[in-house]
């Protein structure tokens, strides 16, 4: 899934480097793909602390995943079992590596990450002295998206214009001139990130195989999407 070259920073890690353990960040509705980029305002005390031990460790990955609203018990190890605000999560997240750091004066850090690798949960940690959650990662499904490739989109018309169908059900606005300068696979992504898409439908975007399967579905979502709002006008395809 791993966008060409030209997306990557100067100090990526490698497969090799990537860690036995990880911290997460169980943020609904939060997308981060592998390539792309999510600016994150950070307040509260236990991922304030999350972050300042990512930015001590050589790779500062953080994981996202998003939280399960449903089927806890499938998830949730016994031993968080009965922690406040400790919710079950999807098994699948991205790790993203903090890229830009700043620290506000009254004391939030905006931070960016640079989605690196997806991640299956494997083992979930006991809760770091700070509160923030730690698991064993498994990357071994998700290698290729380290992978550099090449992507071009199909029909890059028609994806565009079920997009702007899509966002106008949404009221949802787009610099469609700059739209033309961006490259395919950071478009897909972007859109992926930034689409106003359900939690469910997000996790989707994040579990399937490769980029082309993300525009598949994408562009399914926002025909399906675009229809409902019309009433069923919209034929879909």
């Amino acid at each position: 899934m791993r966008p060409g070259p030209s997306a990557l920073g100067p100090f990526d890690p490698g497969y090799a480097d990537l860690p036995k353990d990880l911290p997460i960040f169980p943020l609904t509705n939060a997308l981060l793909l592998p390539g792309g980029r999510l600016p994150l305002n950070v307040f509260e005390q236990r991922y304030l602390a999350m972050v300042r031990a990512a930015l001590l460790r050589p790779d500062r990955l953080i994981g996202m995943v998003q939280p399960i609203e449903h089927g806890a018990d499938k998830v949730m190890p016994s031993e968080l079992k009965g922690i406040d605000h400790v919710p079950a999560v999807h098994q699948v997240g991205c790790a993203g590596r903090i890229v830009s750091f700043e620290e506000t004066p009254d004391g939030r850090y905006q931070i960016i990450l640079s989605g690196l690798i997806r991640f299956r949960i494997r083992e979930e940690l006991p809760l770091d002295t700070g509160g923030f959650r730690w698991v064993r990662p498994d990357w071994a499904p998700f290698a290729h998206d380290m992978a550099e490739h090449e992507f071009q989109l199909a029909d890059r018309p028609r994806f565009l214009s079920v997009l702007q169908e899509y966002l106008k059900t949404r009221q949802a606005r787009l610099d469609w001139k700059g739209i033309e300068e961006v490259a395919d696979d950071e478009l897909v992504v972007a859109m992926a990130q930034m689409s106003p898409l359900d939690p469910d439908e997000k996790q989707s975007l994040l579990e399937c195989p490769d980029l082309d399967a993300v525009v598949e579905m994408m562009t399914a979502l926002f025909e399906v999407h675009g229809a409902t709002a019309s009433g069923g006008e919209h034929r879909l395809h």
